[in-house]
């Protein structure tokens, strides 16, 4: 554990098989339950056109925000533990999943090892990531310097949407 302050975080969260809406619920719940991690804000839900092989189904995607006391690492093993916990199989990339759980930022750090790129190598250019993060830290700079209001603004809106009245807490 690092000591000192926790740091925010951001977690990209997407599903498309297995009642996604749902697997995203659990999955913002596991987040909870975290050690030393408070879940301190959850985005809208949005539904999304997939990423990879043809004739998946859409995905559900969101953005949580957590104050956590974990080192990178640590939290990546947390979240990967989760996505295996609800059924992750890991064998078509980009290909449908019970739960997919980016570490999207890490504070302002900039993150390059075999196991973690932070930020995330593909954020500025996904509107599944985009929007839903600006919803939730809409004048948050990332460690690169560029605005997520901006990086938004500029996005793709095709193929995706907001799921109006679809909550994942409690």
């Amino acid at each position: 554990m690092k000591n000192g302050a926790s740091i925010r975080c951001y977690l990209g969260l997407g599903s498309n098989l297995s009642s996604p809406t749902q697997q995203l619920a659990e999955a913002v719940s596991a987040i909870e339950q975290l050690p030393s991690t408070t879940l301190a804000a959850v985005s809208p839900v949005y539904q999304s056109d997939p990423v990879g092989p043809e004739g998946q189904p859409d995905y559900i995607n969101t953005v949580v925000a957590i104050d956590t006391l974990l080192a990178p690492l640590e939290l990546l093993d947390h979240t990967q533990t989760i996505e295996l916990e609800q059924g992750r199989v890991r064998d078509i990339r980009w290909g449908p999943r019970t739960l997919d759980i980016d570490l999207l930022l890490y504070g302002e750090e900039v993150i390059s090892s075999e196991r973690l790129t932070v930020p995330h190598y593909q954020l500025t250019v996904r509107n599944f990531v985009l929007l839903p993060l600006q919803d939730i830290a809409p004048n948050l700079q990332l460690p690169t310097g560029e605005s997520v209001k901006e990086l938004a603004a500029n996005c793709s809106k095709a193929g995706i949407s907001l799921l109006e009245g679809v909550t994942l807490t409690r």
